[in-house]
């Protein structure tokens, strides 16, 4: 299905040099910001007490806080959960407090200010599954990388497989970029968008090599630029209506799946507006500057003098 059809194509691999410079910078930018700020780990890799309240009417949340740095919990994070009337309460490790006597501190200054608060689950994280999980994250994150090069490489060539695997890193680096330098919270909801991400990104290549593939051995008199920019242009149409269904749904997350939602959303969101740059504007370029050719898809064919010698 198309909604436009662009009768010429558009020159991308002309302006590949400038993209993929833009890129580069975009890049060092995300990763001096993970140097030097990091990630703003959440209770899911730092360790801590999570706690889930549920209110009569709708819980006034500046209040909670406000509560709770009286009792010397500044640092807790406090946001609705589901609906207005429940409340979900993040607070970091603390020595010198277990689990049960802090979430007894916390209960005692809530009911400070509202009698009728009633506590619904109470779970704690301790450090060494912190660290499991981000060590476990950042495995998951290396073979998802390593699949898609092995998946590319079998189907196309490996410089398919190596130019798709620097462009769907590239969007992974930005999304960190950016929650390094907002310090938004890292939990584990947005490493899971992080790994959708990296799908999402190398099906949108796959469907742009494909094309390219399919133009090396139909456009027999181009050249390898055109054929690229053929492809591009000619999956402009799904590209449209494939991402703008997809943030649709995201933006709808973002704007009215309050809190727990928000920040999966906004990685998600990012992934998707960069994942439409990285597959056309830095794949590409970086498979016509690996010197992909007709004579990797096609193999020449033997004059009649090398047909009879042995």
């Amino acid at each position: 299905m198309e909604f436009f059809k662009i009768k010429r194509d558009i020159p991308f691999m002309s302006y590949g040099r400038y993209t993929t410079a833009i890129s580069l910078v975009t890049f060092i930018v995300a990763v001096f910001f993970l140097a030097t700020k990091g990630l703003n780990f959440g209770v899911d890799f730092t360790g801590g007490t999570v706690m889930e309240a549920h209110y009569a009417q709708p819980a006034d949340l500046a209040k909670v806080r406000e509560q709770l740095a009286g009792t010397g919990l500044p640092d807790a994070l406090v946001q609705n959960f589901g609906s207005s009337h429940d409340v979900l309460i993040q607070i970091p490790l603390k020595q010198n407090l277990s689990g049960a006597k802090l979430s007894g501190q916390v209960m005692d200054a809530l009911h400070k200010q509202d009698a009728s608060v009633e506590m619904r689950r109470v779970e704690f994280v301790g450090p060494q599954v912190g660290r499991d999980l981000v060590e476990n994250g950042a495995m998951a994150l290396m073979l998802v990388s390593l699949g898609i090069v092995g998946y590319l490489w079998l189907r196309f060539e490996w410089k398919f497989g190596l130019s798709a695997i620097i462009a769907n890193l590239h969007d992974v680096i930005i999304i960190l970029g950016f929650f390094a330098f907002f310090q938004w919270e890292f939990s584990l909801s947005v490493l899971a968008a992080v790994l959708a991400v990296l799908g999402y990104s190398v099906n949108e290549s796959v469907v742009v090599f494909d094309r390219i593939r399919e133009n090396f051995r139909t456009m027999r008199k181009a050249g390898v630029a055109e054929i690229i920019d053929n492809a591009i242009t000619g999956t402009m149409s799904r590209t449209i209506i494939t991402h703008g269904c997809t943030q649709m749904m995201v933006g709808a997350m973002l704007l009215l799946g309050g809190e727990t939602l928000h920040y999966f959303a906004m990685a998600l969101t990012i992934g998707i507006l960069f994942s439409i740059y990285s597959s056309v504007l830095v794949a590409s370029p970086i498979l016509m500057w690996l010197g992909v050719s007709r004579e990797d898809f096609i193999k020449p064919e033997k004059t009649e003098a090398e047909e009879v010698l042995p």
